[in-house]
């Protein structure tokens, strides 16, 4: 007599899920069939059959836990469904973020997304080119195009779909925040609380973000009759020492400033500490505004304003973008709106 195990050996088993022939031979229908209904888009799946077969061949799908091979479908379509961003330095709280939501996203759709450093340095970010290109990815997205964009030239080169996410380059796809407009928002916050003699701590010049931003508050002061002298702008990295660096000079260079608007939160909470060293109160006699609003602006001593833009959401829009580049799509770019948050680091006017 055959034991227990031996009587029903598939119930001790691991379960598999159902194939392709098997689906096929349950309903009667060629496995090319079924393949191009399972493992095409759902347009192109559509047109493999009948509404009627192509609904009964889902349906029956699902309830038998169909699962595609990733790997043989990599080979069928010539995809391997992963698409590569390059940041300058993940460790960036705003790229992070930007990044959660590129993952997010690309997981939503079928996607693996990673991501690799480049530290803002020109002949880094072609390695790291080479290397998507090398593991045939998708698609790229960059995160630290610069605005001559030499980057995005090679990926168009070497017919790569790719798209700019954070800064923009003339002629490429883009999604970022409308940082014209941020700068804007915060000069006229400045403005309307009677500030008139203000320095910028701007970020370096190959980087549209600080281009952008700085543009849109500098025309604002101007159109109000108070431009902002050159010696009053100071350019330096993204990070908090940079920042205080900079205000350091500025406010070496004219004691008299009321404000202070920094492209970048990291390094507007350094001008807070240069303030401190040169005798000055922010939120009381010095009034500062940061960009981007990560979450450690509003747990400041002194809570940072500043201009709020969807990093979240920037890279969500950017995976959906690039997704269309990969079907053959030729979408624009986006700019998502900014919107000012107002705290105690500007909340006060002054008289000049």
């Amino acid at each position: 007599m055959l034991s227990r195990v031996e009587e029903d050996p598939l119930k001790m088993s691991t379960p598999r899920s159902a194939t392709l022939q098997q689906i096929a031979a349950d309903l009667g229908l060629h496995v090319s069939t079924v393949s191009r209904i399972l493992n095409a888009s759902a347009a192109d799946g559509a047109k493999a059959a009948s509404a009627k077969t192509v609904a009964r061949v889902r349906a029956y799908a699902k309830e038998v836990d169909y699962r595609p091979n990733p790997l043989g479908t990599g080979l069928r379509t010539k995809r391997t469904n992963q698409i590569a961003t390059l940041v300058p330095r993940l460790s960036d709280l705003v790229l992070s973020t930007i990044f959660e939501g590129i993952d997010e996203a690309a997981t939503e759709i079928g996607l693996t997304a990673f991501v690799t450093n480049t530290f803002d340095d020109p002949a880094v970010q072609e390695q790291k080119i080479q290397l998507a290109i090398s593991r045939k990815v998708d698609g790229v997205i960059l995160g630290d195009s610069r605005l001559d964009g030499a980057a995005a030239d090679e990926l168009r080169h070497r017919g790569v779909p790719y798209v700019l996410v954070n800064r923009t380059a003339p002629g490429h796809t883009s999604i970022t925040c409308d940082d014209h407009l941020g700068g804007r928002l915060a000069a006229e916050h400045l403005l309307s609380n009677g500030h008139r003699t203000v320095g910028v701590i701007a970020a370096q010049p190959y980087a549209s973000t600080g281009i952008d931003r700085c543009g849109g508050f500098t025309q604002c002061f101007a159109e109000h009759g108070y431009p902002v002298p050159e010696e009053l702008l100071a350019h330096c990295g993204f990070d908090a020492e940079s920042g205080a660096e900079a205000a350091d000079r500025l406010l070496r260079a004219r004691p008299g400033i009321t404000g202070l608007f920094a492209v970048n939160d990291f390094a507007a909470i350094g001008a807070m500490s240069a303030a401190r060293e040169h005798g000055r109160t922010v939120g009381n006699d010095l009034a500062v505004v940061g960009f981007n609003d990560i979450s450690i602006a509003r747990q400041l001593a002194v809570p940072l304003s500043s201009v709020r833009s969807d990093m979240h959401g920037m890279g969500r829009q950017a995976v959906a973008t690039l997704a269309r580049i990969i079907a053959g799509e030729n979408p624009e770019s986006r700019s998502l709106p900014p919107e000012l948050v107002v705290r105690a680091s500007s909340d006060f006017g002054v008289t000049e």
